[in-house]
């Protein structure tokens, strides 16, 4: 992608990510400190948060920039949350989940 594809971009993966976490722009921009209308100026293109501003909504989200840029990552929370509850698995419990998410992604097609 090159500027303008991200400047495009950035404001549409800010509402998906936050729809995806099952909050409101309000509640979003309120538990970040911000005016109620913060994320909402974001998504609309109208701003760009700065660099503090983007750690803090990545923070807030539970990813990191680097998940944020992954465009490849639909779901990086979920992604997240999936490998924190992954490693609290035994071994055996972390085959077992391994072979059933092959099996699911062999049936999809993926």
């Amino acid at each position: 992608m090159d500027y303008m594809d991200y400047i495009e971009w950035y404001p549409k993966r800010v509402a998906e990510l936050r729809i995806q976490k099952g909050v409101s722009a309000r509640e979003m921009s309120l538990a970040l400190g911000q005016s109620e209308s913060y994320i909402n100026k974001i998504e609309n293109g109208r701003t760009l948060p700065s660099m503090t501003g983007f750690i803090y909504i990545c923070e807030y989200l539970g990813i990191s920039p680097m998940d944020f840029f992954d465009v490849g990552n639909e779901a990086p929370q979920k992604q997240n949350e999936l490998s924190k509850e992954f490693q609290k698995l035994t071994p055996m419990q972390a085959e077992h989940i391994l072979q059933l998410m092959k099996e699911l992604n062999k049936n999809a097609g993926g």
